[in-house]
C-alpha cells in the first residue's frame, strides 16, 4: 500500500483545522496553508484557528501563507468553500505532481457549470487524482478528537484505502469508498434538506413535521442519488442518510441554523446579512435544475430554493407540501 506520509491542507477555516489536527495526530507531516501569509501569521500567533480559537492546533502542525508550500505533498485536502473550489485547485497547478490525491473536503455543487466537486477538480487540475470526504462531522467535535466516522472516496480503490490510513485514527475513522457519485450527492443534497427542517423547527412545528420532512427529504435525496448514478448503498450510509440525521438535528449545522432562522421569521437575506453563511443555500437551486433535467421529484428541494430566491414565503411553502395529493409512500 502506497504510505502518504506529506499532508497539506488548503484552509485555515475551522474545517481545515479540525482535519489538520486529524492527519496530525495520524502521525502525518502536515502543513496548514491559510489565504496568505497575514492570516498564516494570524493562526501562528493564536495556536489555533480564528474560526475554531478554542481548539488548539496540534504543535506539530506548520503554517503557510502560499500555495508553494503544497509542493512535495502526497496529498491535498481541499477545505474552501464548495464555490471556490475551481479557483483554488487552479492555483494548485504549478507545484502539484501528477498523480497527488487532492480530496474534495466541501459539500456542494458548482453553480453555473452544475459540476459535482471531484468534477471540478478533475476539470482544473487534469492531471490530479479527484477524491472525496464526506459524512456526519461537525468540525469542532473533529478537532477535538471526539469519535467521527465518514466517508472517502476515490475511483481507485487503492488510493481510497491509502488516503483512508493516511488519516484514520482512533477517533477519525474514514470507510473507502468508489462511489464519487454517492458521496458528493449525499454531502451536498442533505445541505439543502437541512434548511427546510430547520424551517419547520423555527416554525415550530413539532418534532413530528420534522421527522417526517426528514424522512421525505431523504427519499428525494434516493430520487435524485438514482437518476444520477449513485450507489444505493453508499446513500444509506455515512455520507448519505448518516450526514442527513446529523445536518437536521444540530445547530452546529449552518444549514439547519439558516432554516430555523428564516423560520422563525428572518427573510434570507436578513438571515445571510446575520451571518448564516451556508453551502445548501447555493447548492438548493442547481440542484433543483439537475432534478427537473432528469424528472427526478423533490418538492421539498424546491420549496427551499424558492423561499431561498423570494419566490414563496414560508408559509406558503410548507402549504404547497402540505397539500400535495395522497400517495403511497413507495
Amino acid at each position: 500500500m502506497t504510505i502518504l506520509q506529506r499532508i497539506a491542507v488548503i484552509g485555515a477555516g475551522a474545517w481545515g483545522a479540525a482535519l489538520a489536527n486529524v492527519a496530525a495526530r495520524a502521525g502525518r507531516d502536515v502543513v496548514l496553508v491559510a489565504r496568505d501569509a497575514d492570516a498564516a501569521d494570524a493562526v501562528r500567533r493564536a495556536g489555533a484557528s480564528p474560526h475554531l480559537p478554542d481548539v488548539a492546533l496540534d504543535g506539530a502542525i506548520a503554517v503557510a501563507g502560499g500555495i508553494d508550500a503544497v509542493a512535495g505533498a502526497d496529498a491535498v485536502l481541499l477545505v474552501v468553500p464548495a464555490q471556490a473550489h475551481g479557483a483554488v485547485a487552479a492555483t494548485l497547478a504549478p507545484v502539484l505532481a501528477p498523480g497527488t490525491p487532492v480530496v474534495a473536503c466541501a459539500k456542494g455543487i458548482e453553480r453555473g457549470t452544475r459540476r459535482f466537486m471531484t468534477d471540478v477538480i478533475a476539470a482544473a487540475l487534469p492531471g490530479a487524482t479527484p477524491a472525496i470526504l464526506s459524512g456526519p462531522s461537525f468540525a469542532a467535535d473533529v478537532a477535538r478528537g471526539l469519535p467521527t466516522a465518514v466517508t472517502l472516496a476515490a475511483a481507485d480503490d487503492a488510493v481510497a484505502v491509502a488516503l483512508a490510513h493516511a488519516l484514520g485514527t482512533p477517533t477519525f475513522r474514514p470507510y473507502h469508498a468508489t462511489d464519487l457519485r454517492g458521496v458528493e450527492i449525499g454531502g451536498a443534497a442533505k445541505n439543502v434538506l437541512a434548511i427546510a427542517v430547520g424551517i419547520v423547527r423555527g416554525r415550530r412545528l413539532g418534532a413530528s413535521a420534522a421527522a417526517a420532512l426528514t424522512t421525505r427529504g431523504f427519499a428525494e435525496l434516493m430520487r435524485f442519488g438514482r437518476a444520477y448514478g449513485a450507489r444505493p448503498e453508499t446513500l444509506t450510509g455515512l455520507s448519505g442518510l448518516g450526514d442527513l440525521i446529523l445536518t437536521c438535528s444540530s445547530r452546529q449545522s449552518r444549514n439547519f441554523s439558516l432554516g430555523i432562522a428564516i423560520g422563525d421569521g428572518l427573510s434570507p437575506g436578513e438571515a445571510r446579512q446575520s451571518g448564516l453563511l451556508a453551502e445548501g443555500a447555493f447548492t438548493a437551486p442547481v440542484l433543483v435544475e439537475m432534478a427537473a433535467e432528469r424528472n427526478v421529484d423533490m418538492p421539498i428541494a424546491a420549496a427551499v430554493a424558492a423561499v431561498l430566491d423570494g419566490r414563496l414565503g414560508v408559509d406558503q411553502a410548507i402549504a404547497a407540501l402540505t397539500t400535495r395529493p395522497f400517495r403511497a409512500e413507495h
